[in-house]
């Protein structure tokens, strides 16, 4: 046979697939496309630090300090949908010489995220969220450990709302807005939920101090909540972590913004060994402090304050 027959349908062919990048034969020039798929992650690590005095002439006290935390994730993705999941908890204490043994940090959070994009190129998610604290143990003012002034579900917060959010990468930055935010506020113990604590309707009382009607134990809010969502590598081997969120009750003092806003830098010094630098700010309406009144033993309601705790931790860490 002619092999100038053979060549004309042989480019013909070559032309048509050509022309059908869908064809299956051309899958291969494709952009690959994001496949269902689940990712879990675990983390724990303990962070340490020890002081010791021997005939030290400035003085001081041996102290000794531990923190231990641990976060598990469980996402999913598709070409559509993001579904993101995370459990974190963060227990400290510390011991100093001649001292009761004092709580440092106490957490447990659980976070969900759902998005869907109707376009796949788009960077913008109609959003679902749901967040929920609460902690292990009691908490005191020290050195006073015989009134806890919170408990496990004493307080206890959980927001659940819907919104938009524009996330170019979802794992580095986001920005979310919900109108539409509900916050649910728990103190479930009676002698919290009686005193008013954490912006529950405290417990009516008689002249004698008698309960009349019992403090409500849970409160509910609806507000407009704003977050925004930020890492990013410094320098090798250093991270920044950015987390901020807004929140403003629409019914009862709309306008009040209650903030909590976290900045911590990740050192790593290899695969086990880390060091985390953080601040923590938070601003709540509903937390009344209290001051010394002129009755010894006494205290009255001095109203919200800026809250801030900055931490400094060396440690281990181990992810699976």
């Amino acid at each position: 046979m002619n092999k100038k027959l053979l060549i004309i349908p042989l480019c013909l062919v070559l032309q048509l697939l050509h022309a059908q990048p869908t064809s299956l034969f051309m899958r291969g020039n494709k952009e690959k496309e994001i496949r269902p798929e689940w990712k879990k992650n675990n983390k724990v690590g303990v962070d340490l630090s020890e002081v010791t005095f021997v005939n030290w002439n400035s003085g001081g006290s041996n102290s000794v300090s531990a923190l231990f935390s641990s976060e598990s994730n469980l996402d999913y993705r598709d070409k559509y949908f993001s579904w993101k999941n995370r459990l974190t908890t963060r227990y400290g204490i510390n011991k100093q010489q001649a001292r009761e043994l004092r709580k440092t940090e106490d957490l447990i959070e659980i976070n969900s995220n759902l998005g869907y994009k109707p376009d796949s190129l788009s960077n913008w998610y109609y959003s679902a969220r749901l967040n929920f604290k609460t902690q292990f143990t009691n908490g005191y003012k020290y050195p006073n450990t015989d009134e806890p002034i919170s408990k496990l579900m004493a307080p206890g917060y959980l927001f659940f709302g819907g919104g938009m959010e524009y996330a170019k990468n979802r794992e580095d930055m986001s920005f979310y807005f919900s109108p539409l935010t509900l916050k649910t506020t728990f103190v479930l113990d009676k002698d919290l939920a009686n005193a008013g604590a954490f912006g529950v309707d405290p417990a009516v009382l008689d002249d004698a101090g008698n309960v009349i009607i019992a403090g409500k134990r849970i409160q509910k809010e609806v507000g407009v909540l704003v977050t925004n969502s930020y890492e990013m590598e410094v320098v090798d081997n250093i991270t920044l972590k950015h987390l901020v969120s807004l929140y403003s009750d629409y019914i009862n003092s709309f306008g009040n913004i209650d903030v909590d806003w976290q900045i911590n830098f990740d050192f790593k010094v290899n695969s086990f060994v880390k060091a985390t630098l953080g601040s923590h700010i938070r601003y709540d309406d509903d937390v009344k402090t209290t001051k010394p009144s002129e009755i010894e033993g006494e205290f009255v309601e001095a109203g919200p304050k800026t809250q801030w705790k900055q931490f400094l931790g060396i440690g281990f860490a181990m992810d699976f």
